[in-house]
């Protein structure tokens, strides 16, 4: 007869919560999305303004009639642009290692390496493909295809962290998918997908695993 004693509820829920830790990073922080969307409101905002507070395919701000590239323009944009994305990764940074840390979770560990390669490997692809639009005079399409590809990035990472990653990630891609036939409105879709989707994740994840 088989004496051996069977493990309790607890057990197999604290077996399961390591297996998945060691699996899936779970501390991204709902405060990170919040903080990202805002970043890209502030950058959308500014870029507004720029236009003279009126929205144009990119292909008609950095490019005149003629086909030459208007290089400052290039440049305002992509600085704008660069430094969204370098504010957003600081303070994902930021409120990621803060919640890693609380939970007693490294914060470079096996599932968190997974997370960023299979983040990266579709952004980078994304931005050799936009490079590539822009060397042939097809800006109008690149606001929508960084949605696309950040949607592909996220549904790719999705598997290493909280499932509600992939959701996010099939709404930026259904968006970059409509941005691209309404051209006109590309930074008013770019405003939609990286400012107020993040921000509705964002809330929706912190009320969910952050209270």
């Amino acid at each position: 007869m088989d004496t051996k004693p069977q493990p309790s509820l607890q057990d197999l829920i604290e077996i399961r919560s390591m297996m998945e830790r060691s699996s899936r990073f779970i501390s991204l922080s709902g405060l990170s999305g919040i903080a990202a969307g805002v970043c890209a409101l502030i950058g959308a905002t500014v870029t507004y303004f720029l236009w003279g507070k009126r929205f144009y395919p990119l292909y008609e701000l950095i490019y005149t009639p003629g086909g030459a590239l208007k290089k400052s323009a290039l440049f305002t944009h992509v600085g704008i642009a660069v430094g969204v994305l370098i504010a957003a990764l600081l303070s994902g940074i930021f409120f990621t290692t803060r919640k890693a840390k609380k939970q007693g979770i490294p914060v470079w560990g096996t599932a968190s390496k997974r997370l960023v390669v299979n983040l990266t490997i579709p952004l980078v692809t994304g931005g050799f493909f936009i490079c590539s639009l822009a060397f042939h005079q097809l800006t109008y399409l690149a606001a929508p295809c960084t949605l696309i590809f950040y949607g592909l990035a996220l549904l790719n990472a999705s598997k290493y962290t909280l499932d509600d990653i992939r959701y996010l990630g099939l709404s930026e891609i259904m968006l970059g998918l409509v941005a691209c036939v309404f051209t006109g409105y590309s930074l008013l879709f770019w405003a939609i997908g990286f400012g107020v989707m993040h921000i509705v994740y964002g809330i929706t994840m912190y009320r969910k695993y952050d209270i």
